[in-house]
Protein backbone atom coordinates (compact mmCIF):
# COMPACT_ATOMS: atom_id res chain seq x y z
CA UNK A 1 0.00 0.00 0.00
CA UNK A 2 1.59 3.25 -0.81
CA UNK A 3 2.27 5.70 1.77
CA UNK A 4 2.05 8.71 0.17
CA UNK A 5 5.05 10.46 1.05
CA UNK A 6 8.56 8.97 -0.09
CA UNK A 7 8.44 10.91 -3.63
CA UNK A 8 8.30 14.22 -2.10
CA UNK A 9 10.60 13.83 0.65
CA UNK A 10 12.88 12.34 -1.95
CA UNK A 11 12.41 14.38 -5.20
CA UNK A 12 12.00 17.63 -3.28
CA UNK A 13 13.27 17.28 0.62
CA UNK A 14 9.73 18.37 1.59
CA UNK A 15 9.11 17.43 4.54
CA UNK A 16 4.86 16.32 4.69
CA UNK A 17 3.25 14.36 7.55
CA UNK A 18 0.01 12.07 6.35
CA UNK A 19 -3.17 12.93 8.76
CA UNK A 20 -6.24 10.98 8.77
CA UNK A 21 -8.80 13.99 9.53
CA UNK A 22 -11.54 12.46 9.96
CA UNK A 23 -12.27 9.62 11.71
CA UNK A 24 -15.14 7.68 14.46
CA UNK A 25 -14.45 5.55 17.30
CA UNK A 26 -16.61 3.27 19.79
CA UNK A 27 -17.54 6.23 21.51
CA UNK A 28 -20.03 7.29 19.52
CA UNK A 29 -21.27 5.23 16.35
CA UNK A 30 -17.67 3.62 15.32
CA UNK A 31 -16.71 0.14 15.39
CA UNK A 32 -13.03 0.00 16.74
CA UNK A 33 -11.69 1.57 19.79
CA UNK A 34 -9.78 4.59 19.56
CA UNK A 35 -6.88 1.82 20.52
CA UNK A 36 -7.55 -0.48 17.83
CA UNK A 37 -7.91 2.90 15.01
CA UNK A 38 -4.74 4.26 16.23
CA UNK A 39 -2.98 0.72 15.73
CA UNK A 40 -4.13 0.67 12.02
CA UNK A 41 -3.17 4.26 10.87
CA UNK A 42 0.08 4.00 12.48
CA UNK A 43 1.08 0.53 10.53
CA UNK A 44 -0.12 2.33 7.32
CA UNK A 45 1.93 4.84 7.36
CA UNK A 46 -0.19 7.83 9.07
CA UNK A 47 1.73 10.26 11.34
CA UNK A 48 -1.51 11.62 13.03
CA UNK A 49 -5.14 11.14 13.08
CA UNK A 50 -7.90 13.33 14.36
CA UNK A 51 -10.95 11.66 16.24
CA UNK A 52 -13.93 13.01 15.82
CA UNK A 53 -16.59 11.57 17.56
CA UNK A 54 -20.43 12.76 17.54
CA UNK A 55 -20.25 15.11 19.81
CA UNK A 56 -17.84 13.49 22.16
CA UNK A 57 -14.51 16.19 22.51
CA UNK A 58 -11.50 14.17 22.03
CA UNK A 59 -8.39 16.42 23.52
CA UNK A 60 -5.55 14.99 21.70
CA UNK A 61 -3.02 13.62 22.83
CA UNK A 62 -0.76 10.21 21.85
CA UNK A 63 -2.05 6.63 21.09
CA UNK A 64 0.72 4.09 21.54
CA UNK A 65 3.05 6.86 19.69
CA UNK A 66 0.64 7.66 17.16
CA UNK A 67 -0.22 11.50 17.00
CA UNK A 68 -3.66 12.64 18.01
CA UNK A 69 -5.47 15.71 16.70
CA UNK A 70 -7.87 17.50 18.69
CA UNK A 71 -11.42 17.01 17.37
CA UNK A 72 -15.03 16.07 17.54
CA UNK A 73 -17.98 15.74 15.19
CA UNK A 74 -21.12 18.28 15.65
CA UNK A 75 -24.46 17.12 13.68
CA UNK A 76 -27.19 19.63 13.07
CA UNK A 77 -30.33 18.79 11.66
CA UNK A 78 -32.05 15.10 11.07
CA UNK A 79 -31.28 12.96 8.27
CA UNK A 80 -33.45 14.94 5.59
CA UNK A 81 -31.75 16.82 3.46
CA UNK A 82 -34.59 18.85 2.39
CA UNK A 83 -35.12 20.07 5.65
CA UNK A 84 -31.58 20.59 5.95
CA UNK A 85 -28.11 18.26 7.55
CA UNK A 86 -25.02 20.02 8.30
CA UNK A 87 -22.29 18.17 9.93
CA UNK A 88 -18.88 20.47 11.26
CA UNK A 89 -15.87 18.62 12.13
CA UNK A 90 -14.02 20.66 14.93
CA UNK A 91 -9.74 20.21 14.39
CA UNK A 92 -6.92 21.71 17.06
CA UNK A 93 -8.78 23.15 19.40
CA UNK A 94 -7.29 24.02 22.63
CA UNK A 95 -10.06 22.91 24.83
CA UNK A 96 -13.61 21.24 24.38
CA UNK A 97 -15.94 24.05 22.35
CA UNK A 98 -19.09 25.31 24.40
CA UNK A 99 -21.86 24.84 22.27
CA UNK A 100 -25.20 23.65 22.40
CA UNK A 101 -26.68 20.91 20.17
CA UNK A 102 -29.30 24.02 18.84
CA UNK A 103 -26.44 25.72 17.65
CA UNK A 104 -26.84 27.54 14.52
CA UNK A 105 -23.58 26.64 11.92
CA UNK A 106 -22.64 29.88 12.73
CA UNK A 107 -22.65 29.65 16.63
CA UNK A 108 -21.04 26.85 16.26
CA UNK A 109 -18.48 27.96 13.94
CA UNK A 110 -17.64 30.63 16.71
CA UNK A 111 -17.53 28.46 19.06
CA UNK A 112 -14.89 26.38 17.49
CA UNK A 113 -12.94 29.12 16.80
CA UNK A 114 -13.20 30.86 20.16
CA UNK A 115 -11.30 27.96 21.62
CA UNK A 116 -8.40 28.57 18.49
CA UNK A 117 -10.14 25.18 16.29
CA UNK A 118 -10.35 25.11 13.03
CA UNK A 119 -14.14 24.48 11.59
CA UNK A 120 -14.41 22.47 8.73
CA UNK A 121 -17.21 21.48 6.40
CA UNK A 122 -17.88 17.77 6.32
CA UNK A 123 -19.21 16.11 3.41
CA UNK A 124 -21.12 19.49 1.73
CA UNK A 125 -22.38 16.61 -0.89
CA UNK A 126 -23.47 13.81 1.03
CA UNK A 127 -25.50 16.66 2.78
CA UNK A 128 -26.76 18.14 -0.18
CA UNK A 129 -25.79 21.52 1.03
CA UNK A 130 -26.58 24.87 -0.71
CA UNK A 131 -23.15 26.99 -1.39
CA UNK A 132 -24.68 29.50 1.02
CA UNK A 133 -23.69 26.89 4.31
CA UNK A 134 -19.87 28.15 3.46
CA UNK A 135 -20.52 31.20 2.18
CA UNK A 136 -22.74 33.02 4.29
CA UNK A 137 -21.30 31.23 7.79
CA UNK A 138 -18.24 32.95 8.53
CA UNK A 139 -15.19 31.32 10.04
CA UNK A 140 -15.12 28.02 8.31
CA UNK A 141 -11.15 27.21 6.92
CA UNK A 142 -11.87 23.89 4.54
CA UNK A 143 -14.75 21.92 3.21
CA UNK A 144 -14.07 18.00 2.40
CA UNK A 145 -13.70 17.00 -1.69
CA UNK A 146 -13.64 13.43 -0.98
CA UNK A 147 -15.17 11.73 1.97
CA UNK A 148 -14.96 8.04 1.75
CA UNK A 149 -18.16 6.29 3.60
CA UNK A 150 -19.98 8.74 1.36
CA UNK A 151 -18.95 6.13 -1.48
CA UNK A 152 -19.85 3.09 1.20
CA UNK A 153 -23.16 2.26 0.96
CA UNK A 154 -24.74 6.01 2.41
CA UNK A 155 -25.73 8.08 -0.48
CA UNK A 156 -22.91 7.18 -3.51
CA UNK A 157 -22.21 11.53 -3.10
CA UNK A 158 -18.31 10.97 -1.67
CA UNK A 159 -17.04 13.63 -4.22
CA UNK A 160 -17.67 17.39 -3.33
CA UNK A 161 -15.95 19.09 -6.23
CA UNK A 162 -18.51 20.33 -7.69
CA UNK A 163 -19.49 22.65 -4.20
CA UNK A 164 -15.79 23.56 -4.23
CA UNK A 165 -16.13 25.15 -7.69
CA UNK A 166 -19.04 27.12 -6.61
CA UNK A 167 -17.78 28.66 -3.97
CA UNK A 168 -14.91 29.61 -5.55
CA UNK A 169 -16.92 31.56 -7.94
CA UNK A 170 -18.32 33.44 -5.51
CA UNK A 171 -15.27 34.52 -4.25
CA UNK A 172 -14.56 31.83 -1.38
CA UNK A 173 -11.91 29.26 -1.56
CA UNK A 174 -11.71 26.76 0.69
CA UNK A 175 -9.33 24.63 1.65
CA UNK A 176 -9.43 20.86 0.43
CA UNK A 177 -9.57 18.13 2.52
CA UNK A 178 -10.10 14.21 1.44
CA UNK A 179 -10.82 12.06 4.28
CA UNK A 180 -12.44 8.82 5.36
CA UNK A 181 -14.89 9.56 7.74
CA UNK A 182 -14.38 5.88 8.65
CA UNK A 183 -16.90 4.44 10.97
CA UNK A 184 -17.05 0.23 10.09
CA UNK A 185 -13.34 -0.21 9.42
CA UNK A 186 -13.94 -2.50 7.16
CA UNK A 187 -12.05 -1.77 3.92
CA UNK A 188 -14.88 0.43 2.08
CA UNK A 189 -14.43 3.71 4.35
CA UNK A 190 -10.64 3.14 6.33
CA UNK A 191 -7.54 4.81 5.09
CA UNK A 192 -8.62 5.51 1.92
CA UNK A 193 -8.35 9.57 1.91
CA UNK A 194 -6.08 11.46 3.65
CA UNK A 195 -3.80 15.08 4.18
CA UNK A 196 -0.41 15.16 3.51
CA UNK A 197 0.81 18.62 5.42
CA UNK A 198 3.96 20.21 4.95
CA UNK A 199 5.15 21.34 8.11
CA UNK A 200 8.63 21.86 10.13
CA UNK A 201 7.69 19.67 13.21
CA UNK A 202 4.68 17.32 13.95
CA UNK A 203 2.52 19.67 16.66
CA UNK A 204 -0.64 20.54 16.76
CA UNK A 205 0.21 23.99 16.00
CA UNK A 206 2.87 23.41 12.84
CA UNK A 207 0.13 21.80 11.52
CA UNK A 208 -2.25 24.50 12.05
CA UNK A 209 -0.32 27.06 10.60
CA UNK A 210 0.37 25.21 7.73
CA UNK A 211 -3.50 23.80 7.05
CA UNK A 212 -4.39 27.63 7.23
CA UNK A 213 -1.57 28.82 4.87
CA UNK A 214 -2.71 25.76 2.61
CA UNK A 215 0.29 24.23 3.14
CA UNK A 216 -0.98 20.74 2.16
CA UNK A 217 -2.47 18.79 -0.49
CA UNK A 218 -5.18 15.94 -0.33
CA UNK A 219 -5.27 12.30 -1.50
CA UNK A 220 -6.62 8.99 -2.34
CA UNK A 221 -2.95 7.57 -3.35
CA UNK A 222 -0.94 10.09 -6.21
CA UNK A 223 1.50 11.98 -4.59
CA UNK A 224 1.30 15.56 -5.60
CA UNK A 225 3.69 18.44 -5.35
CA UNK A 226 3.16 22.31 -7.14
CA UNK A 227 5.26 25.17 -7.20
CA UNK A 228 3.61 28.81 -8.24
CA UNK A 229 5.67 31.71 -10.15
CA UNK A 230 3.80 34.47 -11.00
CA UNK A 231 0.50 32.77 -13.08
CA UNK A 232 3.00 30.06 -13.96
CA UNK A 233 2.12 26.86 -11.94
CA UNK A 234 4.88 24.04 -12.14
CA UNK A 235 3.08 20.81 -11.28
CA UNK A 236 4.51 17.67 -10.70
CA UNK A 237 2.72 14.01 -9.68
CA UNK A 238 3.51 10.58 -9.08
CA UNK A 239 3.37 8.55 -12.19
CA UNK A 240 -0.69 9.39 -13.27
CA UNK A 241 -2.71 9.15 -17.06
CA UNK A 242 -4.64 12.80 -15.94
CA UNK A 243 -3.44 15.83 -14.47
CA UNK A 244 -6.14 18.40 -14.70
CA UNK A 245 -6.48 22.09 -14.22
CA UNK A 246 -10.11 22.71 -12.68
CA UNK A 247 -10.95 26.63 -12.76
CA UNK A 248 -13.92 29.31 -13.59
CA UNK A 249 -13.17 28.54 -16.93
CA UNK A 250 -15.50 26.63 -18.74
CA UNK A 251 -13.25 24.80 -21.81
CA UNK A 252 -10.38 25.50 -23.33
CA UNK A 253 -7.33 24.14 -24.22
CA UNK A 254 -4.55 23.22 -22.07
CA UNK A 255 -6.74 22.61 -19.01
CA UNK A 256 -6.28 18.49 -19.57
CA UNK A 257 -3.14 16.24 -20.04
CA UNK A 258 -3.86 12.77 -20.57
CA UNK A 259 -1.22 10.16 -21.13
CA UNK A 260 0.34 7.24 -19.24
CA UNK A 261 3.09 7.64 -16.31
CA UNK A 262 2.68 11.18 -16.80
CA UNK A 263 4.48 13.20 -13.91
CA UNK A 264 4.84 17.13 -15.20
CA UNK A 265 2.88 19.60 -16.58
CA UNK A 266 3.17 23.33 -16.55
CA UNK A 267 0.26 25.36 -16.63
CA UNK A 268 -0.26 29.56 -16.78
CA UNK A 269 -2.77 31.08 -15.93
CA UNK A 270 -5.58 31.96 -18.77
CA UNK A 271 -7.51 35.43 -19.84
CA UNK A 272 -10.81 35.47 -17.70
CA UNK A 273 -9.33 32.57 -15.21
CA UNK A 274 -9.67 33.87 -11.28
CA UNK A 275 -8.79 30.64 -10.15
CA UNK A 276 -7.42 27.23 -10.67
CA UNK A 277 -7.19 24.15 -8.80
CA UNK A 278 -5.02 20.88 -9.49
CA UNK A 279 -6.54 17.39 -9.54
CA UNK A 280 -4.83 14.27 -11.11
CA UNK A 281 -5.70 10.36 -11.57
CA UNK A 282 -3.37 7.32 -11.75
CA UNK A 283 -3.82 4.10 -13.46
CA UNK A 284 -6.15 3.16 -10.96
CA UNK A 285 -8.82 6.12 -10.56
CA UNK A 286 -7.57 7.24 -7.48
CA UNK A 287 -6.89 11.16 -7.23
CA UNK A 288 -4.75 13.92 -5.47
CA UNK A 289 -6.12 17.61 -5.19
CA UNK A 290 -4.43 20.30 -4.69
CA UNK A 291 -5.72 23.39 -2.93
CA UNK A 292 -7.16 26.57 -4.95
CA UNK A 293 -4.65 28.57 -6.43
CA UNK A 294 -6.02 32.88 -7.08
CA UNK A 295 -5.16 34.96 -9.87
Amino acid sequence: RQVGKTWLMKEFGEKYYKLALHLHSNLSDGAKSPEEIAKEYKLDGYDAIALTDHWVYSEGGTIDGLHIISGCEYNLGAADTISGVVHIVSLFTKAKPIVERTASVQELVDAINAVGGIAVLAHPAWSVNPPSIYLENKGFVATEIYNAISDAGESLRPYSDHYIDLCANAGAYPGIFAVDDAHAYNGNDNRLGWVMVKADELSNEALAVAIRNGDYYSSQGPELYVKREGKKLFIYTSPCDVIGVISNISWGRGHVLRGENLTHYEYEFKDGEQWVRIEVRDKCGKKAWSNIFVA
